[in-house]
């Protein structure tokens, strides 16, 4: 999709509430990515298989040539498991918080993969500014334990890119939606590039959408295999 469009003056108001208002409005998702994992160490390209229920579940396969991992994530629980390392996971966020280098939830992990803000963009006061016609924000008083750039798109009002950056811990996550793509009138991102650094480490993430369905039966069944090893965080 192109940036035809030109971004035009507009308040905060009128763009967080068009932002807010083009939200994802299915109730699930099936999807296949190919995405590329990189941070030093690994770097490897996989497929992978989400599928979403709306507020509910987001269920992730990765694959390559057979199983690399399987993980099951609901607005209290994350579950995943490796049959390569033979290891498991069963908690809380705190295995995405350390991947991602800073705090998140359920509902911004689902924001992250639909292309929305994973912070809530009314409960903070905006700075505007059009930057390379896009619409910047920022919240006026940033957090005390971070900042935060906000970039949307002025056609789809979808974001172009989001940043958090944590001065005092040295840790930026950003996630940049370089295009999308319309599937039965719904604007749904094409490529997520995720990128999550700080003093000792990096990690990179990039997506790019294969295939796409929405409000089709999903299963979301997770089991984690016996004999398996508890990954201790």
């Amino acid at each position: 999709m192109g940036t035809a469009v030109v971004a035009k003056e507009m308040s905060v108001k009128k763009v967080v509430k068009k932002h807010i208002s083009n939200n994802f409005d299915k109730k699930t998702i099936d999807a296949k990515f190919k995405a590329n994992f990189n941070n030093g160490k690994i770097n490897q390209s996989i497929s992978v298989y989400m599928k979403m229920e709306k507020d509910k579940v987001i269920w992730l396969k990765g694959t390559k040539f057979i199983s690399v991992f399987k993980a099951k994530i609901t607005p209290t629980s994350v579950q995943f498991y490796s049959p390569l390392e033979k290891k498991y996971f069963d908690g809380d966020f705190t295995m995405l918080e350390e991947l991602l280098g800073t705090e998140i939830n359920f509902n911004q992990l689902q924001n992250l993969f639909l292309g929305q803000a994973i912070l809530d963009l009314k409960e903070e006061k905006q700075a505007i500014e059009i930057v390379n016609n896009s619409y910047v924000l920022n919240p006026d008083v940033q957090s005390i334990l971070f900042d935060a750039f906000f970039d949307i798109h002025p056609g789809h009002f979808k974001l172009n890119s989001q940043s958090i950056v944590n001065s005092a811990k040295e840790q930026r996550l950003d996630i940049l939606y370089p295009s999308y793509t319309v599937v039965d009138e719904v604007v749904f991102p094409q490529e997520i590039k995720i990128k999550a650094k700080d003093k000792k480490k990096f990690t990179q993430i990039d997506f790019d959408l294969k295939s796409v369905e929405f409000n089709t039966e999903i299963n979301t069944s997770f089991s984690i295999p016996n004999g398996y090893k508890r990954i201790e965080l």
